[in-house]
């Protein structure tokens, strides 16, 4: 036991941030580690993950403590790493628009917190705006049982502007506070251990991964291995890009190595040999389940190519958001790296809808799809993708018929008989006879056969409807001849093209 005690560190806590899609969560970070990342990014939106470390001086022992930062495109990709029992951050971060207050995401990013059991910082930023109103913004969020201190509860907020800088400085010391208090520790001494926060395919150096060290010591020549890859650490750098041989714990880095791209949120471990490796990682999941439908003309097929794996996971999250009921979607295959050849003739011979997000379709790719019509469709935003699926997903939904009873019509008369119709005279009992309408023909309350009144007459002149109580003649077209005394039930038939649930 004295010797694990030996063994134990105190390590730097890892913080996510997360709330409302344009409530600042990017330019927080920047503004807390003067990276610019809110302009490389497509409509101000960061869509996949990196880790970054920053320093800050402890206010209480006056030593600098390091924190590291993962930044998430969004609740789906928080959600996907906790979904494979991961856990991903020690602190979070609750952004909150001081001027716009709590949205629907923001409630969403409150009960992925709860949900991961981690304590919390509100920060309310843009607060150096005439419009807002911070108090307002804690009131409200005793609605979502978050009670701030200042409302006498235990969960601390901090006024910000990513703007003008103003709180952020309080905002690291409250993360020191935090982490001094919860004092994470963890044991050197033991093979690395941690999680994939990003992965990718790098043009030049293949496949390519960000890790955060959770315990043990990561270096140089580890075989290691996931749920789905195995490798070997060839390369290794830190945030900023520096060679590094060696990652501690709460460090992220970035390495190559891997066999294939691995998902995010999977656990990574050392170990001793290849062959070890391979005997305790799994045979990998498919991202999308292939959907097993017997009406093929209800499923939308999809191939998509994304730039990360963290990009992927978020478009998954989205895409199990479109309602399924009447048509499905069927991803043949989500991968990362660019559009190939290969890709296209799939598209071919299955009719899928080609997805790229952040990629390009590579030149054979390009001629391809020209040559055979297949449209690539590209996207820089998620939610513009989900879009368009969610049209072309509206478009394979099949139309659906409506019966509209109208009336009921006695037989009267039989005025001629010809081989497919006969001339009558009837009288409507209810509701009304319309020209054109379908009938059911009943004969002792049974029902006999149908047909269609093609031509309608009152009083010798054509019309187009007949009210109750009135009689008519009519040229009746159906699978039966009728009689006198029989019951025409008169309906018609709509077809309409229905919603996605």
């Amino acid at each position: 036991m004295e010797e694990n005690k030996k063994n134990l560190i105190t390590r730097s806590p890892v913080v996510v941030i997360l709330g409302h899609v344009d409530h600042g969560k990017s330019s927080i970070l920047e503004a807390i580690k003067d990276l610019k990342i809110t302009s490389k990014e497509s409509g101000g939106i960061t869509q996949h993950i990196a880790a970054y470390e920053v320093l800050h001086p402890s206010a209480s022992s006056g030593q600098v403590s390091k924190i590291t930062f993962v930044d998430t495109p969004g609740h789906e990709a928080f959600s996907a790493m906790r979904s494979r029992g991961s856990k991903v951050a020690d602190i979070a971060i609750l952004v909150i628009a001081a001027e716009e207050g709590i949205k629907p995401q923001t409630k969403e990013a409150i009960a992925h917190i709860k949900e991961a059991g981690i304590p919390m910082i509100v920060a309310l930023n843009k607060t150096d705006k005439p419009q807002s109103d911070p108090e307002k913004v804690k009131r409200d969020l005793m609605s979502e049982d978050v009670l701030v201190e200042s409302m006498g509860g235990k969960i601390p907020s901090i006024n910000v502007s990513a703007q003008t800088k103003k709180g952020i400085t309080e905002l690291l010391e409250m993360i020191v506070l935090i982490a001094e208090m919860e004092n994470f520790q963890v044991d050197i001494s033991g093979p690395a251990e941690g999680i994939v926060v990003e992965s990718h395919i790098d043009s030049n150096r293949g496949t390519t991964a960000t890790l955060i060290v959770q315990s043990g010591s990561l270096k140089i020549g580890d075989i290691f291995g996931t749920f789905s890859s195995i490798g070997k650490i060839k390369g290794m750098k830190d945030f900023q890009g520096n060679n590094i041989t060696e990652a501690t714990p709460s460090m992220p880095v970035t390495i190559i190595g891997f066999d294939k791209v691995p998902g995010v949120g999977e656990a990574f471990k050392v170990f001793l040999t290849t062959e070890e490796a391979k005997e305790q990682t799994r045979k990998s999941e498919n991202l999308f389940e292939r959907i097993k439908v017997e009406d093929e003309d209800s499923v939308l097929k999809v191939i998509i190519k994304a730039d990360v794996q963290g990009s992927l996971e978020a478009i998954k999250e989205v895409l199990k958001i479109i309602p399924q009921g009447k048509a499905v979607i069927q991803v043949l295959k989500a991968e990362v790296g660019d559009i190939s050849d290969s890709d296209i003739q799939l598209a071919k011979n299955s009719g899928a809808m080609t997805i790229g997000f952040r990629v390009k379709a590579n030149p054979i790719a390009q001629k391809l799809a020209l040559r055979e019509k297949i449209r690539i469709i590209s996207f820089d935003v998620i939610y513009h993708l989900a879009e368009a699926v969610k049209i072309a997903l509206e478009k394979k939904v099949a139309h659906e018929t409506v019966r509209k009873d109208l009336g009921k019509v006695k037989i009267l008369a039989i005025f001629k008989t010809d081989k497919n119709s006969q001339i009558i005279g009837g009288k409507v009992l209810s509701g009304e006879m319309i020209r054109g309408a379908s009938v059911d023909v009943y004969r002792n309350e049974e029902k006999i056969g149908a047909g269609k009144i093609a031509k309608l007459q009152k009083e010798k002149k054509e019309v187009g409807e007949v009210g109750k109580g009135y009689e008519c003649g009519m040229l009746y077209k159906g699978d039966i001849e009728v009689a006198e005394d029989d019951i025409l039930e008169v309906f018609t038939e709509e077809r309409y093209k229905p919603g996605l649930e």
